[in-house]
């Protein structure tokens, strides 16, 4: 097994990409975090996988939504009753600008 291991000059390249404010402590914990993850991953690479299909789920899932099936809509008036500021023709919104 390689011994992967992120440095703490890698984790604060990083964090310095993507504009990240790490403290020492933080620093500290990402190395040791993100290297547990890659010695998690080099043990999953060195399984025999080969029987083994591709999934894309855990478990098998069959058309999971309900039917489409159309039924009546919510009547205007109990649709609009509730809205704070309700107009003829739907709800008044404040404009993006104010």
């Amino acid at each position: 097994m390689l011994a992967l291991m992120i440095d703490r000059a890698r984790v604060d390249h990083v964090a310095r990409l993507a504009r990240l404010e790490l403290t020492d402590e933080e620093s500290e914990r990402m190395v040791r975090e993100l290297s547990s993850i890659l010695e998690h991953i080099e043990r999953i690479t060195n399984l025999d996988l080969a029987d083994v299909p591709p999934t894309s789920h855990v478990v098998d899932l069959t058309n999971v939504l309900r039917p489409d099936e159309p039924r009546p809509c919510l009547p205007r008036e109990a649709a609009l009753a509730q809205a704070p500021d309700a107009t003829e023709d739907g709800f008044r919104v404040p404009s993006p600008s104010a």
